[in-house]
């Protein structure tokens, strides 16, 4: 079971089976699903996403976390990794917040505690972040803790009937200037 995770106004953790209403209202937000690989249509159907996350935690190939206030107990929004693979010591990094707690430093605070404990309870060298292109606050938070944009996959992917690019991002162990680590 992976440790709570602590800044100061926010605490990283562990997604339960009864956060599953809240995964759900990120994960069917109009304003969040844009720009993000998975969408639920209904509150059973987000079941398929804690089964992800059982897995993830399970096969010991990532880990996820609901970032919770301090102050209120209240549930902002996941942050986590998957893909990790050991023998290449890399995993990629996704996080998402619920709207009406944007543009207040959340993901820039709870972000350098999470590249931390990858970087040095986990062993991780390359953390990586796919982008999808047009999704400019993305961008720009990932360049603020440090990553480097490495390149993108053109229409690499299909999303709604259409092909999407994906900008490539990452930040390694011996890079740490930036990542707050």
């Amino acid at each position: 079971m992976p440790p709570p995770l602590t800044t100061d106004r926010f605490t990283l953790q562990r997604i339960e089976p009864e956060d599953r209403p809240f995964i759900f209202e990120g994960l069917s937000h109009p304003q969040v699903i844009p720009f993000y690989g998975v969408r639920y249509d209904s509150l059973e159907a987000t079941q398929a996403q804690m089964a992800f996350f059982e897995a993830l935690e399970r096969d010991g190939t990532g880990q996820w976390w609901k970032i919770v206030s301090r102050q209120s107990q209240e549930a902002l929004g996941a942050i986590g990794f998957n893909h990790y693979q050991a023998q290449h010591r890399k995993a990629e990094l996704g996080y998402w917040l619920l709207p009406r707690f944007w543009k207040q430093g959340i993901l820039t605070e709870v972000m350098p505690a999470l590249l931390c404990y990858m970087q040095r309870e986990k062993g991780i060298h390359r953390i990586e972040a796919l982008v999808e292109e047009g999704n400019t606050a993305s961008n720009r938070l990932l360049e603020r803790m440090g990553f480097r944009h490495e390149g993108t996959l053109r229409d690499c992917e299909m999303k709604d009937g259409r092909y999407i690019s994906l900008r490539v991002y990452s930040l390694l162990s011996t890079d740490g200037a930036g990542s707050g680590l």
